[in-house]
């Protein structure tokens, strides 16, 4: 049989050795999302594989959505790791900077969407993701310096497991005044935050939420645990679209997040100017807090 040839007249043979380099555990999809979207739901359903997973920006799970919403459809157990998570990225600029997609993977049903805070929390939810068996998970990580919080310091990440939990009291045993939620990148930052407003004599509570949809599976006695009814005041920190937050903190809480695209600058220069920073999120706390009061 004549070998296939392309224009610059390279055999199926070199074809074949380039891909015995790429062979293994790994496929380079290169840019072809909905492509590996669909062969990996392919993978899982003709079995044999223990737990596929497709990998890239988060920015670029638009282009394989359908493969997605199929897999939470079809129940596969695929893990979707989509890395590069927020405006944090920096000079890609908003063609890279994803705003929108955080509410818009956790409005499809039957996906887990899981925007860990620490290294910590990522080893929980990988955990999560391995163990799943009746539909996808989707991993959010960030690019950015994330600095892994001293467990001995605030509670163990075993929490993810719920979805959601308290990272941290500044009051052991007493009903906090305000409570920050949180997710990924933005935890550390809010807990530095509410560390500063404690410092001041606020009883603060921050909570991570890396798993929406796990925390709405809980009991609501754990739920009124983790935010008790009580407390209205309540502001939530994520650079994304706001929309989804206000059931959590409610129409007396605020909300940090993004209702505009992002730009192009260096990542702590944007969320500095887009106002994710302790300090702002510290000075949004207080006005909540006397807005409440």
């Amino acid at each position: 049989m004549t070998p296939f040839t392309t224009s610059g007249d390279v055999s199926i043979d070199s074809f074949t050795s380039v891909w015995k380099i790429h062979a293994g555990r790994n496929v380079p999809f290169g840019i072809r999302e909905h492509g590996m979207g669909a062969i990996v739901n392919g993978a899982v359903a003709h079995g044999g594989i223990v737990k596929p997973y497709g990998s890239t920006f988060l920015m670029f799970s638009d282009y394989m959505r359908g493969s997605v919403r199929l897999s939470a459809l079809s129940k596969l157990p695929v893990v979707w790791v989509w890395t590069h998570d927020s405006v944090g990225l920096g000079e890609d600029g908003p063609t890279h900077q994803p705003v929108e997609h955080f509410a818009s993977l956790r409005a499809i049903p039957e996906l887990w969407v899981i925007r860990p805070g620490d290294a910590n929390e990522t080893v929980a939810a990988w955990q999560l993701a391995l163990e799943r068996e009746d539909g996808p998970v989707a991993l959010l990580l960030s690019r950015q310096n994330i600095p892994t919080l001293d467990r001995s310091e605030v509670a163990s990440a075993d929490g993810v497991a719920q979805g959601g939990y308290v990272l941290w009291d500044s009051e052991d045993g007493q009903t906090p005044e305000l409570i920050l939620i949180s997710t990924g990148a933005e935890v550390p930052t809010t807990l530095h935050a509410a560390q500063e407003l404690a410092k001041g004599g606020t009883n603060v509570r921050v909570v991570s939420m890396p798993c929406i949809e796990l925390f709405e599976a809980q009991a609501q006695e754990y739920r009124d645990e983790v935010l008790p009814p009580s407390v209205t005041a309540r502001l939530s920190v994520e650079p994304g679209a706001t929309a989804g937050w206000w059931k959590w903190v409610g129409l007396q809480g605020d909300v940090l997040g993004l209702d505009r695209f992002g730009a192009s600058a260096p990542g702590t220069t944007v969320l500095e100017k887009l106002g994710f920073t302790s300090e702002h999120i510290a000075e949004r706390a207080r006005a909540l807090l006397a807005r409440d009061r």
